[in-house]
């Protein structure tokens, strides 16, 4: 099992910047992708980046390309998102997920949540306007 545990939330202006910080335990070792998602109320949970524990491979979301930037530290089991330029649409719970390894997936990114098999607790992020 891996546990997941998300800290950083809160509530900011737009315009604004906010960090996010997962911190891993347990068997992190069978991961091999850590993922962030959000879920805005009313609305389904959609991939907001992801990121390689090995090589740092990143991928984002296209609503987040130029403002967001995902990065790892490995010794420290950590995963953060920096949030930068935040608009009222990033308001939502987001949630930190970690894809175990399979086999012949060198390279691989999800951005589907079902190819997650951990998940954190979430923390709200609120932008004003």
């Amino acid at each position: 099992q891996v546990q997941l545990v998300e800290s950083g939330g809160g509530l900011v202006q737009a315009g604004a910047s906010l960090r996010l910080s997962c911190a891993a335990s347990g068997r992190t070792f069978s991961t091999s992708v850590m993922g962030w998602f959000r879920q805005a109320p009313g609305k389904e949970r959609t991939f907001v980046a992801a990121i390689r524990w090995s090589g740092g491979t990143t991928l984002f979301a296209d609503s987040v390309k130029g403002r967001f930037t995902i990065s790892r530290d490995n010794a420290k089991n950590t995963v953060t998102l920096q949030m930068n330029s935040l608009k009222p649409e990033d308001t939502a719970v987001y949630y930190c997920a970690a894809h175990r390894a399979r086999a012949a997936q060198s390279a691989y990114v999800p951005r589907l949540g079902r190819e997650y098999d951990y998940w954190g607790q979430g923390t709200q992020v609120t932008v004003s306007s």
